[in-house]
C-alpha cells in the first residue's frame, strides 16, 4: 500500500484497516459512536491550527478530519446503510441546490443576498425532511419544535448560542443588550444565594443560567462566545508560562512559591502585555 493524492486509496486503506481477518484489531473494534469523539476532536484541531496560523499542521488536520469522513463511510458501507461515494454526492446535490445564483437562475448581488436564499432553501429542505419523517414515523420519537435539530453532543456555549439565534428568528429575544447585562446581574446574584444555601444542585443549576445569559450578551455584541473563551484561555495559558519561566529563572519552581508571589509575576505579565 502507498500513499497518493487520489481520495480512492484512502478509502482502500480503511477497507484495509477495517478486515476483520487481516486488518488492525483497535480499527475493527470501532463503532460509530466509540469514532464520534475523535471525529469532534480533529474538528477542533483544524479549528486550532487555523487560529495559530500554522498552515502546515491545518495541512495534516484537515487529512485527519477526512480520514474521519472515511472512517464513518465505511463503517456505514459494512452495515449496508451507505458509502462514501453517496455521501459525496449528498453534499454535491445540497451545494448545488442551496446555490441557485450560482448553479441556476437567480440573482445575488452580494452576500446577505446569498446568505438569505440559502436559509429559504434550508428551510423548505427542514419541512420536507419533517413531512417525510412524520409519514415514517420517526417524528413520534423526536420533540417537536424548531429547536429539535440542534444536536445535543454540541459543546455548551456553541449550543447555547444555536438556541438563542434559533429562539431570536420568531421573536423570542431581548430588544436591548442594557436588558441582558440586567439579567446577568440578576443570575449572578441568584449564584450567590445558591452558593450561600450550600445545594450543589442548585450552584449547578444557576451557574449555568448565568453562562447562558453570559453567552446572550455576547450575542447581542456580536461577539463569538466560544472565540471570546478561547481568547481568554490563550491569554492565561500566556501568562501562567511567563510565571513557569520567570521561576525557572531563578532556579525555582511553582511548588517553590506562594500565591502573592505568582499573583506579583501574574500582574508583572499583565503589564507588559505577554499574552498578546
Amino acid at each position: 500500500m502507498t500513499p497518493s493524492k487520489e481520495i480512492v486509496r484512502l478509502i482502500e486503506i480503511m477497507a484495509a484497516l477495517r478486515n476483520k481477518d487481516t486488518g488492525c484489531p483497535w480499527d475493527v473494534e470501532q463503532d460509530f459512536k466509540s469514532i464520534a469523539p475523535y471525529t469532534v476532536e480533529e474538528a477542533y484541531e483544524v479549528a486550532d491550527a487555523i487560529e495559530r496560523g500554522d498552515m502546515e499542521n491545518l495541512r495534516e488536520e484537515l487529512g485527519d478530519l477526512l480520514l474521519q469522513v472515511v472512517y464513518h463511510a465505511r463503517m456505514a458501507e459494512e452495515a449496508g446503510l451507505f458509502e462514501f461515494g453517496s455521501v459525496v454526492e449528498a453534499i454535491t446535490e445540497k451545494m448545488i441546490r442551496r446555490h441557485p445564483h450560482v448553479f441556476g437562475n437567480e440573482e445575488a448581488r452580494n452576500a446577505g443576498m446569498a446568505k438569505g436564499a440559502w436559509e429559504r432553501i434550508k428551510a423548505e429542505e427542514k419541512r420536507l425532511k419533517a413531512e417525510a419523517r412524520k409519514k415514517s414515523g420517526l417524528a413520534e420519537q423526536e420533540p417537536p419544535g424548531i429547536m429539535n435539530d440542534i444536536p445535543a453532543t454540541m459543546p455548551g456555549i456553541t449550543r447555547a448560542l444555536k438556541i438563542q439565534q434559533k429562539a431570536a428568528r420568531v421573536g423570542f429575544d431581548w430588544d436591548n443588550p442594557a436588558d441582558v447585562i440586567a439579567k446577568l446581574d440578576e443570575e449572578i446574584d441568584e449564584v450567590k444565594q445558591a452558593i450561600a444555601n450550600g445545594s450543589p444542585d442548585q450552584i449547578e443549576d444557576e451557574i449555568g443560567d448565568a453562562f447562558f445569559a453570559l453567552v446572550n450578551l455576547a450575542r447581542h455584541h456580536g461577539i463569538d462566545p466560544e472565540a471570546a473563551s478561547r481568547r481568554t484561555n490563550h491569554k492565561f495559558l500566556t501568562r501562567f508560562a511567563f510565571i513557569e519561566k520567570s521561576l525557572e529563572a531563578q532556579g525555582r519552581s511553582l511548588n517553590d512559591c506562594d500565591l502573592d508571589e505568582m499573583e506579583a509575576l501574574w500582574q508583572q505579565a499583565k503589564g507588559s502585555d505577554i499574552s498578546e
